[in-house]
């Protein structure tokens, strides 16, 4: 099935449209608070020299 131009810039630009508006909801949604605590335990959890574990690399 073929289109000309002019319908599949239509159609690509209909798309890209909803695509920019579903990823600026998302970019807007807050974080849960489940994630926002699993942040909290994780800071708490880190060594207080900078971040240097001793580990060798």
């Amino acid at each position: 099935m073929a289109h000309n131009d002019d319908t599949a810039n239509g159609e690509d630009d209909a798309i890209n449209a909803n695509l920019k508006r579903v990823y600026d909801d998302v970019l807007n949604q807050e974080i849960p608070d489940r994630f926002k605590d699993l942040l909290a335990q994780l800071k708490q959890q880190e060594p207080s020299d900078g971040g240097n574990t001793g580990e060798a690399k």
